[in-house]
């Protein structure tokens, strides 16, 4: 059979979710429940397909927080298979009344949620964002197009055939609903596709992004860095400060809800900062401090200015005495990238305060960084965490994959009775929104 060309292939995809716009409910479910089986059931090509990534990165020497990320085994795909259930057990977002008013008698408004329509979707490493991405796009009615990283090709590939295959198994739902492309060319080609595609969400560096976003006239909604931070307040309570930091960084390094940054208020730094350090190196963790926190850790490397606005993914931490609340607040909209940020204290004004001014998209208080995510925010699963300020920001799940339309209803009305000196007057009331 010839390969399609990139127009050929977002053609199919808008005319797919023409259809999927349309499927009710239980088919989509079916279709889920379908998708998760299948991943299940052929665990053992998916793992062999992945060793040949995991070859391939180990030969091109890809750093280890890339490989980390590439890795799948049994549990991985058993995750996969629990989170596109968790995706199908969740309420569809599409058909959901937000208004209903009364215009006039007999002439009435609703507003409706309804799907995006064909999602362009760029990341890279991560096997499990395939049937993430996959079933989110799927439950909210959109169609999509997947692309993956060269490393994760021959899994990104197997996926998508054993996901577009469970689809095929579903009356009425339309394979085309998932694509794959795999090269960068493709990529390039699919960012002209404006006619056809309604929204791009690339995760990557910031680099790409800012890419993505000067080379389309499609919508972006962007996933840039994650340069996170805990602030260590002068309130804060010590046992609870090193354990949520320690957690920020060292329960999944590579992950872009990781903090990057400490910042500890000097009042409280000799409290805390030796525990803090002993429970990195420990763990391997290289660290760097401003000039007060190496005064305290004398061993410790000096931070370069730009290690403020660097996003490790590693095991690497700066570290940074400030004298008041509002210099972290500061320093964090001046060195973060809107993603999480987090503050350890016990007085609820300054908890507050931080939560209420630091700029990003989620914004925490005595918590770990690493609960910004779709699915511990219980959104099911994410497509991505969004920086952005419309739309949809954070973690975004079905709710953020979905729109709304206006419908109106009436009975023979013209505009030219309500029209002039002697026109009709409009009631506007409010209707109870149908169920």
């Amino acid at each position: 059979m010839a390969l399609k060309n990139l127009e050929e292939i977002a053609r199919g995809a808008k005319a797919a979710s023409l259809i999927l716009a349309g499927v009710p409910t239980e088919s989509k479910n079916k279709a889920l429940v379908a998708m998760a089986d299948a991943l299940e059931a052929h665990s053992a090509e998916i793992i062999k397909a992945n060793q040949q990534d995991l070859e391939f990165a180990r030969r091109e020497n890809l750093p280890g927080p890339l490989v980390a990320r590439l890795a799948v085994d049994e549990e991985k795909v058993r995750g996969m298979a629990r989170g596109i259930r968790s995706v199908a057990a969740l309420p569809d977002p599409v058909g959901q009344h937000q208004l209903a008013m009364e215009l006039d008698e007999g002439l009435t408004l609703t507003r409706v949620s309804c799907p995006i329509g064909v999602i362009g979707a760029i990341f890279e490493s991560r096997p499990d964002a395939v049937p993430q991405i996959a079933s989110l796009c799927l439950k909210s009615g959109n169609a999509v197009i997947l692309k993956g990283g060269a490393e994760a090709q021959n899994s990104n590939r197997i996926l998508v055939e054993k996901l577009r295959e469970a689809i095929g198994t579903v009356e009425g739902v339309p394979q085309d609903a998932v694509q794959l492309i795999e090269t960068r060319e493709e990529v390039s080609e699919m960012l002209k596709q404006d006619r056809f595609i309604n929204l791009v969400v690339p995760r990557g560096s910031n680099a790409f992004v800012r890419y993505v976003q000067d080379n389309t006239r499609i919508p972006v909604l962007g996933h840039s860095e994650g340069i996170c931070h805990v602030f260590l307040d002068a309130d804060s309570d010590p046992a609870k400060a090193v354990k949520i930091a320690l957690d920020s960084k060292l329960q999944y390094p590579a992950a872009c809800n990781a903090m990057e940054t400490l910042l500890i208020h000097s009042s409280t730094a000799a409290n805390v900062l030796p525990d803090l350090c002993a429970g990195f190196r420990d763990k391997g963790v290289e660290v760097v401090g401003c000039v007060r926190t190496c005064s305290l850790v004398p061993d410790l490397k000096r931070a370069e200015e730009g290690e403020w606005d660097s996003e490790y993914n590693d095991l690497k931490l700066s570290i940074r005495l400030v004298d008041s609340l509002e210099e972290a607040i500061e320093h964090i909209n001046r060195h973060g990238s809107g993603h999480t940020d987090t503050i350890v204290t016990e007085n609820a004004a300054s908890a507050e305060r931080f939560m209420n001014e630091v700029d990003s998209s989620s914004v925490m208080w005595n918590a770990s960084t690493r609960f910004a995510d779709g699915f511990r925010f219980g959104l099911g699963a994410e497509i991505g965490i969004s920086t952005n300020k419309t739309h949809a920001r954070g973690p975004v799940g079905l709710e953020g994959l979905v729109i709304y339309k206006y419908k109106v209803k009436g009975g023979g009305q013209t505009v030219g009775e309500y029209s002039g000196a002697g026109g009709k007057a409009f009631t506007h009331r409010k209707l109870p929104t149908p169920e």
